[in-house]
């Protein structure tokens, strides 16, 4: 539980629970308390790497590896500039040319390379791409604002759903208070069989629940449009009248070269041993060290059988 010790006062979450860790732009963190003290006299320097910080640079760290922190930070920062989409671009290499140079200064900012050289990069691109930019920014902040109407509208509509719920369980519980009333008064005051009366009233509970039943489902509204249950048509949904239904067909790939070593031989033929076992972490993210193994030699062994034509 390294990850989640104060590298300052060296408490952990295992001493303390209720732990908040803080990270900075360096991406080193500390726990909120040290940060207090840190700024009591209005400045500081991160205990790590020395350098100037500000109070309001410290936020909640959310990832468990604080160089994870503080690549997302990075990310958010370049990406608020560099926020050019594919249709701004005459070809898709031009955009991917595009998208290999923001990736490369995120790397470089993110691994302290040529930080001022890419800083003056970023400052360069600024300027001479001022107005498209704002222009996109403003498109963007349309974007987000269209979709908070559309989560409120959502929400106002899923709160109305929950009343309703607690309005249909209100009135399903005084309809078995009355019925449960009914039946005593049929049993104090009837001439009838007891027996015949119980009956009588177990057969109407048992109509009500088929009749219930046979109801149809009640529909629930999405902001896309789209009703979910009930008997509104899905346009997502093609009848079976309207084509073919869907059959699945494995995938065959020619790979021009032999057959890789199953999973059972990866292991039993020693393939595994040259590759390093995963951590906790990347096998909790569904990564296994014998599935980077069969890759790599699947990339060995592609195109082993390839022969190349020659033309006189």
């Amino acid at each position: 539980m390294e990850d989640f010790t104060c590298p300052r006062c060296r408490t952990s979450k295992f001493q303390n629970p209720s732990l908040k860790m803080m990270v900075n732009v360096c991406g080193h963190g500390l726990c909120e308390s040290c940060v207090e003290l840190l700024f009591l006299k209005g400045s500081g320097s991160c205990p790590e790497c020395r350098i100037p910080l500000r109070r309001n640079n410290f936020r909640v760290q959310l990832f468990e590896d604080p160089a994870v922190e503080k690549e997302v930070d990075i990310r958010k920062r370049v990406l608020r500039d560099f926020n050019k989409k594919e249709d701004d671009f005459e070809s898709l290499l031009d955009f991917n040319n595009y998208l290999e140079k923001v990736e490369t200064i995120i790397y470089n900012l993110t691994n302290n390379i040529d930080i001022i050289d890419t800083n003056k990069k970023i400052e360069q691109y600024k300027k001479d791409n001022k107005e498209q930019i704002q222009k996109s920014k403003n498109k963007l902040g349309r974007e987000e604002y269209e979709l908070e109407e559309m989560l409120e509208m959502e929400k106002q509509i899923e709160q109305a759903r929950k009343q309703e719920i607690q309005q249909e369980e209100i009135e399903a519980k005084k309809k078995k208070i009355r019925e449960k009333e009914a039946l005593l008064d049929e049993l104090m005051f009837s001439n009838a069989n007891a027996q015949n009366i119980l009956e009588t009233f177990a057969q109407q509970a048992k109509e009500a629940q088929v009749e219930k039943a046979k109801a149809p489902p009640k529909s629930s509204h999405f902001s896309t449009g789209i009703k979910i249950g009930g008997t509104s048509h899905n346009p997502f949904m093609v009848p079976i009248d309207e084509g073919p239904l869907y059959q699945y067909k494995s995938v065959t790939i020619q790979t021009n070269g032999p057959e890789p070593p199953n999973d059972e031989e990866i292991v039993s033929k020693g393939f595994i041993n040259h590759v390093r076992s995963e951590t906790e972490q990347e096998r909790a993210g569904g990564f296994k060290s014998n599935i980077a193994c069969k890759r790599a030699l699947q990339d060995a062994l592609l195109g082993l059988y390839h022969t190349r034509t020659s033309f006189a």
